[in-house]
């Protein structure tokens, strides 16, 4: 059925041709295709494809080794060292909660116990001497949790066309740019385009083409890097293996998985 609106339109296009066929309207052809094109509930097609919309940072998943709380699991018996970064709390016990870091010696600093080795220790033995040292004069039966926010052991590695290829360690939350700002940007032969991201999801190898120029303009999200993520950088007409990649998952939004 022709909608309502679709049917003034065409009476008044036979109103028009009646008119000017009795020589009572001179309007241009012109004038009467851009009321028409105004009158249409679809504009015309102008030739400028429709920008695509990034994607959430939700939806580009974290490797198999972040839990869903965002701790870093790929070692479940991880051993504290040097520059870790802890969350140490009491249940119940609010006033004894400190974010510290571990120090060159390997030791952090607590209310009431002092000085503690944390070094070498996994978290549960970690929980286990705080736990026990605060018993003996402070809290009885202290439940002590121990959460690693900032791991040394996280490292990611990014290669191809970059000043600076290697492995870095993460320290924080970090990103896709700020990544190939520690591997001292792009060289000059880089194809910004042809970024992409290897990562373990689901028992999977999977890969993400990025776009460095369309992140800096904000029309791309700018992803997370997470430990053991694998960074390569396309070079402008290259046919290598990773090519081959960008050929295949470009266009594509999220992790896709490679062979």
């Amino acid at each position: 059925m022709v909608g309502k609106g679709l049917e003034l339109i065409l009476h008044s296009v036979r109103r028009f041709r009646a008119s000017a066929a009795q020589g009572r309207l001179t309007v241009a052809p012109a004038l009467l295709v851009l009321v028409l094109a105004a009158c249409s509930s679809n504009p015309p097609a102008t030739g400028v494809p429709h920008e695509v919309k990034p994607a959430a940072e939700s939806s580009i998943r974290p490797p198999d080794s972040v839990s869903p709380s965002g701790a870093y699991e790929a070692v479940s018996d991880y051993r504290i060292g040097p520059n870790d970064l802890l969350d140490v709390s009491v249940f119940g016990v609010d006033s004894l909660a400190r974010t510290v870091r571990v120090n060159s010696l390997g030791t952090i600093g607590l209310p009431l116990i002092g000085t503690v080795h944390a070094g070498g220790k996994t978290v549960a033995e970690l929980e286990l001497e705080i736990a026990k040292s605060l018993s003996k004069d402070y809290v009885r039966n202290p439940q002590v949790t121990v959460f690693v926010k900032e791991f040394t052991s996280q490292r990611v590695t990014i290669e191809g066309a970059v000043n600076g290829a290697g492995i870095y360690p993460l320290t924080g939350r970090t990103t896709l740019l700020q990544t190939v700002a520690m591997a001292k940007g792009l060289d000059p032969l880089a194809d910004p385009s042809s970024v992409v991201i290897f990562r373990m999801v689901d028992g999977k190898k999977m890969a993400a083409i990025f776009d460095i120029e369309r992140i800096e303009h904000g029309t791309m999200a700018d992803p997370v890097v997470y430990g053991d993520d694998i960074v390569v950088v396309d070079r402008s007409g290259s046919r290598s293996f990773i090519k081959n990649v960008t050929d295949t998952i470009r266009g594509l939004v999220g992790f896709q998985p490679i062979h």
